[in-house]
């Protein structure tokens, strides 16, 4: 199905512009996520097997998710199980409804199989996004494997008022999603980046653990938290990494989701992929697969393993996802790749980890992660 996706499949779609494919490929997700006869087929085709993974109190089925970005709208959640994800993460979603930024605003560089885009965080805002999530409960659709939803700030909202407009988005999706992940990393909000300051950081990580405690409480005494996360960006210095790990305790941070877009170019002489470089965004795809796992193993080395990685950049195969966990990614995230290697991504990386593990000797994938660190 790769060959095929890639050779006759992939050129119609890199014909249309971008955004343009992507919402119409999503409407048609949508469409099928409706209807169970479709998400079966889905399955039979793209089906992952098992390869589960435990964390924060839930079964993920595989380690494969998709990424941030994909789903904005939670319009396809009940379809991403059947294209063979372990986990979903959809969004990002802020408390105030926004169109993002003008387009074009998304860009290809294939020569370098890489994406440059400045969205910017459009959305429907939190209270439309928990309604389709509801709707997807009440319609017995709910997908069958952990959803994260991730959050950001509004464009409208000053800095020093993030923490409450974090919270607001948190409290509206908060009985509906399974973990959370805190987005101050994109470069598509003015000066969002920011917020990875450690003062400023904590403060949106301390709301929203208050607010968590209290949502929780409110349901029963023994409700546990929902997990919380933060996506760093892989252009902070590593000591800027350090600074946001001594919030882990403190803040009952979860884990760490590394890393998103990069704002760095790499040379090319290829002009189609220089005018893509060109245009402001976050490039992710292949160019970020080094810095992303380098960033992984820096903080899997600093943490000794105790706070749980989700590794998202570049990951094309089976063998990259390899080398994320053993830099220390305990779950994995793809994007970029979907784009350029088809709906079948999931289920090959997930068998050829399988796969790999049977070569190790090992039984469980968690066996694996961060060995290349020690």
């Amino acid at each position: 199905m790769g060959w095929t996706y890639r050779n006759l499949i992939r050129p119609a779609l890199f014909a249309r512009e971008s955004e343009a494919i992507h919402n119409q490929t999503l409407a048609i997700l949508g469409w099928m996520s409706r209807r169970a006869l479709f998400c079966e087929m889905a399955e039979s085709f793209y089906g992952a097997p098992p390869l589960p993974v435990d964390l924060w109190g839930l079964r993920f089925p595989n380690p494969v998710g998709l990424a941030a970005g994909m789903d904005k709208h939670a319009a396809a959640a009940p379809l991403w199980p059947s294209l063979g994800f372990g986990f979903s993460e959809l969004g990002g979603v802020t408390a105030h409804a926004q169109p993002g930024n003008p387009s074009p605003r998304m860009f290809r560089a294939i020569p370098d199989q890489a994406l440059v885009n400045r969205m910017g965080f459009n959305n429907p805002g939190a209270e439309a996004v928990a309604a389709t999530l509801k709707g997807w409960k009440q319609a017995g659709r709910w997908p069958a494997h952990p959803v994260g939803m991730n959050l950001g700030k509004s464009k409208v909202t000053p800095l020093e008022e993030a923490a409450s407009d974090y919270a607001h988005s948190f409290r509206a999706l908060h009985g509906l999603a399974d973990f959370f992940v805190v987005n101050v990393s994109s470069p598509n909000t003015p000066n969002l980046r920011q917020l990875q300051d450690k003062a400023a950081l904590g403060e949106i990580l301390q709301t929203l653990q208050s607010v968590n405690r209290e949502l929780a409480s409110a349901r029963t005494p023994a409700t546990p938290l929902k997990p919380i996360l933060v996506k760093v960006a892989p252009d902070l210095s590593f000591e800027a990494l350090d600074e946001i790990l001594e919030l882990a305790a403190p803040c009952s941070l979860a884990g760490i989701v590394a890393t998103n877009t990069t704002l760095a170019r790499p040379s090319s002489t290829d002009d189609r992929v220089r005018s893509a470089y060109a245009e402001a965004g976050g490039l992710s795809g292949r160019p970020l697969a080094a810095r992303s796992t380098e960033v992984i193993r820096h903080l899997h080395r600093q943490t000794r393993g105790t706070l749980p990685i989700i590794g998202v950049g570049g990951i094309f195969s089976a063998e990259d996802a390899w080398e994320k966990i053993t830099a220390g990614a305990s779950l994995l995230q793809v994007y970029s790749g979907m784009v350029y290697e088809g709906p079948g991504l999931a289920a090959e990386i997930v068998s050829g980890l399988r796969l790999r593990l049977a070569q190790e000797g090992m039984k469980t994938l968690s066996e694996a992660v961060g060995t290349t660190t020690r």
